[in-house]
């Protein structure tokens, strides 16, 4: 019985002369968040506007010198490793600002192909990685794909390589080579000049 004359006191004292509670302030609205970058294999953010096109990756254009190079992403990140047997003539390494699994091809001082591998979130122009099926990339390209048999394993190992140019030998020449694995899945890409034929890095 105390307990509910305690508790009617307490209603009546809140009638006669407590102020009224203060109202909440309304929750502010939540700001969208952006869309975060697409990550690389290391976590590292990749612009979506860096794509791997036969005429080089983000601001690495074919044809730039070394010093170009350097200058749009940084020297080479690991100047110890052998890109090369005759790395004066043919080197390959990876620029310090690109994301991993990329690598420049530079052949006579010159930017001559880039290429990318274990690294799903580096895309072509036509929105393909390493990773996505042989058939995917053929459906992509259609009767524009070239497909050649793997130098060194077999079907469905291969190798689907698209011009953007009649001519395929001359330093005028662009493409995109896509290597497929043995399991029928694109393992690797290059996009740039003749130098994507190549099978063996610099050979």
């Amino acid at each position: 019985m105390s307990r509910l004359v305690a508790s009617v006191a307490a209603l009546s004292l809140a009638a006669c002369g407590a102020p009224p509670a203060e109202p909440e302030a309304p929750a502010r609205p939540t700001e969208p968040a952006s869309a975060p970058a697409t990550p690389d294999a290391s976590g590292t953010p990749v612009s979506a506007a860096n794509k791997l096109t036969a005429q080089g990756y983000g601001p690495l254009r074919i044809g730039m010198t070394l010093a170009e190079i350097e200058a749009a992403m940084g020297p080479d990140a690991n100047p110890d490793a052998v890109g090369g047997p005759e790395p004066e003539r043919c080197d390959m390494f990876r620029p310090a600002r690109a994301p991993e699994g990329l690598l420049v091809m530079v052949v006579d001082g010159a930017l001559a192909s880039v290429w990318v591998s274990r690294n799903a979130a580096v895309e072509t122009d036509r929105a393909l990685n390493v990773g996505d099926t042989a058939a995917e990339v053929k459906r992509v390209y259609a009767a524009a794909a070239e497909v050649m048999p793997h130098k060194y394993a077999e079907a469905p190992s291969e190798y689907v390589t698209v011009w953007s140019t009649a001519d395929h030998q001359s330093p005028a020449a662009r493409g995109l080579k896509y290597e497929i694995g043995p399991d029928g899945r694109v393992q690797s890409i290059a996009g740039g000049g003749p130098s994507i034929q190549y099978v063996e890095g610099c050979a």
